[in-house]
């Protein structure tokens, strides 16, 4: 992709790419001796060395745990007012829309004004509707309404924010470590869809539901100090000034059109989730399937398990995150995710079921991992935050689709020949698309 390197005077390499346009990374770190006994497997922490990826990281730690306490806090409440599942869902529908437009918006922002800036922004935006989802809350406001367009206003500041953040680490680590930045960062969020809802179940009986929302926003306010002790991240030197427009956003797709690396990297997402995520058939899998082992602890087995999984995959990912070749490893942990699922669907075994998830949500970090990486890498900088702003949309995307799939072909087949029907599926639709378009499986860095 790059045709030549060249320094500034400042001594960090900067990539002259294709078009003209200039990538700036980090200084690589001295090489060191291979890694021996147990520390070749464990995870690869060498992005921690640089501070500004630290603090970056440290803030996610924060808010990982944090904004799970509002993700439990909202339905609960909902669900509390009216007594009715049907506008909880109602609710996440509310969230998914502006989520969808202001990360489509937020990756044009992120490419043309300075990063550290949009993050601050951002961030305190969602800090405030955080404070106000708890003044409503404390002053027995009880309207759905209300509360609704808090979590649109909520998903639209994350929206703007997450394309940028993303973006942002590949200016703050060198090329050769963006695999490892981004297992740093996935574990720590996957670890928070995890402990969140554990701790957001305990403190209710404890402190109340309001107070969930004023812990997200001091959490928020720690976030904001970190990003304000961030390096300035504008647009690098010698990008074209440009607007946040409609014509950007189309810029962005057509982008990824010209290249087949990211189309297929997108389409690796949009394979595993919509077809393999079989999540909206837990509840009915648990009440029929593994009702002999208790419906409430299936139930909670069977959600827990890909994020463990996830987890366990991200405190090992020193086995993984050196590798070189990306666009194989994304073919592979796909597959595997396929596999793995299909496993799941055979299972009568409750324990069997849940170790099948539990590799599939292996599977899911190393894709997670290597798809990110992708993105920083084969993007140039002037067009960073549009693909981040893409990939919010296919990953929050992606499982709100299949959750309609696999409920209607549970409907129609059953659950458990929805499950593996949809497994096999991933396993046969990634092989064909790696088979026909060569160009993910030869990509390395």
């Amino acid at each position: 992709m790059y045709r030549a390197t060249r320094k500034r005077a400042t001594g960090h390499p900067v990539d002259t790419s294709d078009n003209g346009t200039e990538q700036q990374h980090p200084a690589p770190a001295p090489a060191e001796p291979p890694r021996k006994g147990w520390r070749r497997w464990a995870m690869d922490t060498r992005p921690l060395r640089r501070p500004a990826y630290r603090r970056l990281w440290s803030s996610t730690i924060v808010t990982a745990v944090g904004s799970q306490l509002t993700a439990v806090a909202v339905p609960k409440q909902i669900y509390d007012i009216t007594g009715s599942s049907a506008w909880v869902g109602y609710a996440s529908l509310a969230g998914l829309l502006p989520l969808v437009v202001f990360a489509l918006w937020g990756g044009a922002i992120a490419d043309a004004v300075d990063r550290r800036t949009l993050l601050l922004i951002t961030n305190s935006g969602i800090a405030v509707t955080s404070l106000l989802f708890w003044v409503q809350a404390v002053t027995g406001l009880e309207s759905v309404g209300v509360l609704m367009v808090l979590l649109a206003a909520q998903q639209a500041f994350f929206g703007l924010n997450s394309p940028a953040r993303s973006a942002s680490v590949a200016r703050l680590v060198p090329a050769g470590e963006l695999a490892a930045a981004n297992a740093l960062g996935s574990t720590v969020t996957q670890t928070g869809l995890v402990a969140g809802p554990l701790l957001a179940g305990a403190l209710i009986p404890v402190v109340g539901l309001p107070e969930l929302y004023l812990l997200d926003a001091v959490a928020l306010c720690v976030t904001v100090w970190a990003v304000y002790r961030l390096p300035a991240l504008p647009p690098l030197a010698g990008s074209a000034a440009r607007r946040a427009g409609l014509r950007e956003i189309a810029a962005g797709f057509r982008y990824i059109a010209r290249h087949r690396v990211l189309l297929l990297s997108f389409l690796a997402d949009v394979v595993a989730m919509v077809l393999g995520m079989p999540r909206a058939l837990f509840p009915q899998l648990a009440a029929e399937t593994y009702a002999s082992y208790g419906e409430g602890l299936a139930l909670g087995l069977l959600f827990a398990a890909i994020p463990v999984g996830a987890v366990a995959g991200g405190l090992f990912s020193g086995t993984f995150s050196r590798a070189r070749r990306h666009g194989l490893m994304v073919i592979g942990a796909v597959v595997v995710w396929g596999v793995a699922i299909t496993g799941f669907g055979l299972s009568t075994s409750l324990w069997l079921a849940v170790a099948f998830l539990v590799l599939a949500g292996v599977a899911d970090m190393v894709s997670m991992v290597f798809r990110g990486a992708i993105l920083l890498s084969a993007a140039t900088d002037e067009m960073r935050g549009r693909m981040q702003g893409v990939f919010t949309v296919v990953v929050a995307g992606g499982p709100r689709l299949a959750d309609v799939l696999h409920g209607t072909a549970g409907s129609a087949a059953g659950p458990r020949a929805a499950v593996t029907g949809g497994g096999l599926l991933v396993v046969a639709v990634m092989l064909t698309l790696a088979a026909a378009v060569p160009a993910l499986r030869r990509h390395r860095v």
